[in-house]
């Protein structure tokens, strides 16, 4: 499919790779790893001829179909609505549906035989490329993506980066390519749209490599995992878990023959030294010392595995009581965030903040931390000091700082040893703590941010998506760094493993107040997966958008049980009902559609794809509705 030889690439004096090899088969799907910048995406890019290699050759058929994603896509800007930039990944349907559509209007005046020729060619065609279906296939990705039906009518620029990236991910995988190249494609991800995504990607029957520093969504995808080290590219027959196992075992494989050479070497060496001053021993010593100069040297087994081995101090311990939310409200021109919210953060509280994107994790960080106004109450209790990290602070990290420097203004407490010894952990070792910040990548800005953010004489951290930007290593230490943290902290991230291993609650925003599951986050999983699916919500416009009227909140039941159920039974057989007729409703559009004197007829067929939205739309409310009155069933009969 694709095959690397001796590949080479240079960034001025530096070998990023150094005759490195690899071979992409069909049906491969690859996991791409290692640190940052050891070359991945530089990788990707020379792939698909972005850049070129120094020296090497990268070999492919000449109609290999390839979809790329990477974090340029973010600067793609269109006034169009997002499912008609999803749709132009179907270029040869759009261009049939122009040509049909110029024919269909020609053939009101010209009756010939060649024009009545060409059109049913181009209906066959069309009909062939499943160019009846499109819209629905872009509005299913969509979707799975986390869009709702009317954020799909939105102008693309209307989005934040994030959700463009999104976008162009749904449009990529419309085009259905031989191989799909996606560079950290769960960046900018909400939760649920992460594992709709691994979904997607399990049943795609192309090839596929992936950039990711998400171990678990790797885990879940791949069968191969490929690491960019050293200028090479080592192949491992599985996944992330895999991977670590087989590269333990080669290791200690590795570890053995270095120290059996080294015994040999030392062996050589005394032989030659005691040999080589008699003039009858000297002509073998020569010899020997030649065979040793030629032997392939074994090279030692790094220890890629840091620990983080200092302690986290500070001077005073909160109260039992750290946070406490009382009757808090907050809500933006076209979204409600939180309505009469209640929440209390308690001493040696580990809390996972997770949800989809725009339920408002960060605003709630934001109200903690006293920076977001809002309605109600947020008291912290008796001596807390608290340190809130966000990404944007990296904005105020000092350019012309070294980054031992940029620690010592921040932390004059401590000592310069055990700064190093704070930004080693951080792997910035040897005259690594001299570089300025300016020269540094975005992954390592936020290691930076984070060593401060733990020098500090806090004892209660709010953390915003602290695992942005790292790789797999830097993640290992954080998580490391805050399990031997002795304070409190909240964090929100949607990397799974990092949550995993250090959170001992989750809380999570639902019905415009604060849920908590006392219990792990591979817990709560479980139990949240026993759960009806809540209701899906549309993404938040920009406070410059139009408004949309507030849906009336239905009536709440009787306050007795007994006549609540009732009642709410009643309800349910009553939407069971609506939906049967809803769902026959949508399979005769369908076979409308898919009726020739239908489909080759524009304006019928306009009417009709009209008519199918409709029912959908229909459908899926009055599936919503069902999920949330079974829900409410639930929860009566569980009291």
């Amino acid at each position: 499919m694709i095959s690397i030889n001796d590949l080479t690439f240079l960034i001025g004096a530096r070998a990023l790779y150094d005759e490195a090899n690899w071979h992409i088969k069909p049906g491969d799907r690859v996991g791409l790893i290692g640190a940052n910048g050891t070359g991945k995406s530089t990788l990707l890019k020379i792939i698909v001829g972005e850049y070129a290699p120094s020296s090497g050759t990268i070999s492919m058929s000449k109609d290999l179909k390839i979809g790329y994603l990477n974090q340029d896509l973010l600067s793609y800007d269109s006034h169009h609505s997002i499912l008609h930039v999803a749709m132009e990944a179907f270029e040869r349907q759009n261009q049939l549906h122009d040509e049909i559509e110029d024919l269909l209007r020609k053939i009101e005046t010209d009756y010939s035989e060649e024009v009545l020729n060409k059109l049913s060619d181009k209906q066959q065609e069309f009909e062939a490329l499943d160019g009846y279906n499109i819209e629905y296939r872009a509005n299913e990705i969509l979707a799975g993506l986390g869009f709702s039906t009317e954020d799909q009518l939105r102008p693309l620029n209307t989005f934040s980066g994030g959700w463009r990236m999104r976008v162009m991910l749904a449009k990529i995988l419309l085009q259905t390519p031989d191989i799909l190249l996606l560079d950290e494609p769960t960046n900018h991800m909400d939760l649920p749209s992460i594992k709709w995504l691994e979904s997607y990607l399990v049943g795609f029957e192309g090839a596929i490599v992936i950039v990711s520093h998400d171990r678990y969504f790797l885990d879940k995808v791949v069968n191969k995992t490929v690491e960019s080290r050293k200028g090479k590219l080592t192949s491992y027959a599985g996944n992330y878990s895999f991977y670590l196992e087989e590269k333990a075992l080669r290791g200690e494989i590795q570890k053995g023959e270095f120290k059996n050479q080294q015994a040999k070497i030392k062996q050589e060496e005394r032989l030659i030294e005691r040999f080589k001053a008699k003039a009858s021993k000297a002509k073998m010593a020569q010899s020997r010392m030649k065979a040793l100069d030629k032997m392939e040297r074994v090279e030692d087994v790094d220890d890629e595995n840091p620990t983080v081995n200092f302690q986290f101090k500070f001077s005073k311990p909160s109260g039992r009581h750290v946070v406490r939310i009382e009757g808090a409200s907050k809500s933006y021109p076209n979204i409600d965030i939180l309505h009469n919210a209640e929440g209390v953060i308690e001493k040696g509280d580990k809390i996972a903040l997770i949800g989809a994107n725009g339920k408002g994790k960060s605003t709630l960080l934001r109200i903690i931390a006293g920076t977001e106004g809002f309605q109600g109450k947020c008291e912290t209790g008796h001596n807390v000091t608290t340190t809130f990290f966000a990404q944007h602070q990296l904005e105020s990290l000092h350019l012309d700082n070294n980054i031992l420097g940029e620690l010592q203004a921040f932390a004059p407490k401590h000592t310069d040893t055990e700064l190093r010894g704070i930004l080693g952990c951080f792997l910035f070792t040897g005259d690594d703590v001299f570089k300025k910040i300016r020269v540094l990548s975005g992954g390592e800005k936020s290691r930076v941010a984070l060593a401060k953010s733990l020098t500090t004489d806090s004892n209660f951290l709010i953390l915003d998506e602290p695992t942005n930007h790292l790789d797999i290593q830097s993640v290992n230490i954080l998580i490391q760094a805050l399990q031997q943290y002795e304070g409190t902290f909240i964090s929100v991230s949607h990397d799974r493993y990092f949550l995993d291993n250090v959170a001992n609650k989750i809380w999570f925003i639902e019905d415009q107040d604060i849920k908590e599951y006392p219990g792990t986050y591979a817990e709560y999983e479980e139990w949240n997966s026993k759960r009806p699916p809540a209701k899906p919500s549309s993404i938040p416009v920009r406070p410059d958008k139009e408004v949309k009227p507030k849906v009336e909140e239905k009536e709440k039941p009787a306050p007795n049980t007994q006549q609540q159920l009732k009642k709410l039974n009643d309800q349910l057989k009553k939407i069971e009902a609506d939906i049967t007729a809803l769902e026959t409703n949508v399979k005769n559009i369908e076979a409308e559609i898919a009726d020739e004197s239908v489909y080759s007829d524009a304006g019928k067929l306009a009417d009709a794809n009209k008519k199918y939205l409709t029912a959908k739309h229909e459908l899926d409310a009055a599936q919503n509705t069902w999920e949330e009155l079974a829900s409410d069933i639930m929860e009566l009969e569980g009291k």
